[in-house]
């Protein structure tokens, strides 16, 4: 087992001082740890959730300046779990989205091959339904590539056959994340019903095995992140 000594006492529902009811974890497992420290939260970094899980090492979160028990990040967590296992937002996300693209076959594979190059990484991707040939693609970059990105590709526009390079930095993304989502349906509904119910719009929705993830205002987030897990941990 690695013990880390921090400055919180162990892994959170959310980030305590944003969400008042926020619950502090007995247990998670390395996936869900890894997509929440990917997704925002700051207690581990991802690069030792992904070294402790490789060796198959348990790591235990724990307090510097209390002596109690933390929260121990292993393969597998407690069976009776909740469906969620925590809530993070990240603000460090901008969306570029490309205007009346070419509806043709190639022109992804032209677009991100020219951010592969400067190796800036992309996360969400969203392609519309082509309408008289043409599409627009929507993709996220962290926030500090957004400009060089934008660059790239209005200078390629004639390449990639693009009308418009669109930049927006005021964006904010929000997951929810737990192995429990594989076994429970729902879970996007609730999610879906907790940002309509604060009246948040979404921009962009990803999802995996263990995640969804909403792409929202920035000014919104973290009221977005109040709601969801309140929605989820006390409804």
């Amino acid at each position: 087992k690695c013990q880390i000594f921090t400055d919180v006492d162990g892994v959170y529902t959310a980030d305590p001082r944003i969400v008042k009811g926020a619950r502090k974890l007995d247990s998670i497992s390395y996936d869900e740890m890894l997509e929440l420290a990917t997704l925002g939260a700051q207690v581990l970094h991802n690069r030792s959730v992904e070294m402790a899980k490789r060796y198959n090492v348990d790591l235990e979160v724990l307090s510097s300046m209390e002596d109690k028990p933390g929260t121990i990040i292993k393969e597998e967590a407690n069976v009776e779990k909740m469906i969620i296992s925590g809530v993070a937002k990240d603000t460090n996300v901008a969306r570029i989205s490309l205007l009346e693209l070419k509806d043709q076959p190639g022109i992804a594979f032209k677009i991100f091959s020219l951010l592969a190059k400067e190796q800036i990484n992309v996360d969400i991707i969203l392609q519309s339904v082509g309408r008289n040939g043409t599409k627009d693609i929507t993709f996220t970059v962290a926030k500090e590539n957004a400009d060089q990105a934008a660059a790239i590709l209005n200078a390629n526009k004639e390449l990639i056959g693009c009308k418009a390079v669109l930049c927006d930095k005021e964006v904010a993304k929000v997951s929810v994340v737990g192995a429990g989502m594989e076994s429970n349906p729902g879970v996007a509904c609730k999610l879906f019903d907790a940002l309509a119910q604060a009246n948040i719009n979404i921009d962009m929705v990803s999802t995996s095995e263990i995640k969804i993830s909403v792409l929202i205002r920035i000014e919104d987030a973290q009221r977005a992140v109040a709601a969801i897990h309140e929605k989820f941990y006390n409804d």
